[in-house]
């Protein structure tokens, strides 16, 4: 019996809401896999509103919500002084930004002053991958 896309879906949802689990975390296959900012770089003096490049090597980028070996979509640490709990879906906040869609790139808005910005790539259930996929930390000023 072959199993479709919405009944694996619907069976996932039946045991998450009856046993409250998760699912796991989805392996980092390999060593050498890197996220990373493009631009803006660290201390770049930006407007309010300015793009954000996303760079990944070793591993693809797939959409949240397709479930593909070596793959994980962007999510944006924005101000995070501390990780967010790296063994649970990641919550959408405004300090964690979702790309979900698989953007490799995104305009945002931030308040005039200092900033943080970091990636950390999640699998297809928001949940980053063990070891974590994540890039160093920026720092840009917003005039």
């Amino acid at each position: 019996m072959k199993i479709t896309g919405t009944a694996r879906l619907v069976i996932f949802l039946a045991i998450t809401s009856i046993t409250g689990a998760l699912p796991a975390a989805t392996g980092t296959p390999k060593p050498g896999i890197a996220a990373y900012l493009i631009e803006p770089v660290d201390g770049q003096r930006l407007p309010r509103t300015f793009r954000v490049v996303f760079g990944l090597s070793g591993m693809g980028v797939a959409p949240a919500g397709v479930e593909r070996e070596n793959t994980g979509h962007h999510h944006l640490l924005i101000d995070m002084s501390e990780l967010p709990d790296l063994d649970k879906p990641l919550p959408a906040t405004e300090h964690i930004r979702h790309f979900g869609g698989g953007q490799t790139e995104a305009t945002i808005t931030l308040e005039p002053g200092t900033h943080t910005l970091q990636l950390l790539l999640g699998d297809h259930a928001h949940i980053p991958h063990q070891p974590p996929v994540i890039s160093e930390k920026i720092t840009v000023i917003v005039e």
